[in-house]
């Protein structure tokens, strides 16, 4: 797994939850519950959701569904996408 990395599942609530795994601990990563069920959160709600979060979809990524290994029913489903930091803003001026 590349990290960081962005995933959407039901949460507890039954709700969508965008996430984005980092090296940090679990309760520090970043995350956003849409508060519903219907409709799914569309690929420009969820790119939406990881700018407001200060996060970007890789280069050439593609939101994956994959079904956990773990999942408590078998409907459960997720989300899975590579992101990045948004590249720093230029500091200053142009110097020429």
């Amino acid at each position: 797994m590349v990290l960081p990395q962005a995933r959407m599942a039901t949460g507890a609530s039954g709700t969508w939850v965008l996430y984005v795994l980092t090296d940090a601990p679990p309760l520090e990563w970043a995350g956003h519950d849409f508060g519903r069920i219907y409709p799914m959160p569309t690929p420009q709600e969820r790119n939406a959701v990881l700018a407001d979060l200060g996060y970007a979809v890789a280069d050439g990524a593609e939101w994956e569904w994959r079904e956990p290994r773990h999942a408590l029913t078998p409907s459960h489903l997720q989300a899975v996408i590579e992101v990045r930091p948004p590249a720093p803003a230029a500091v200053g001026g142009d110097t020429a």
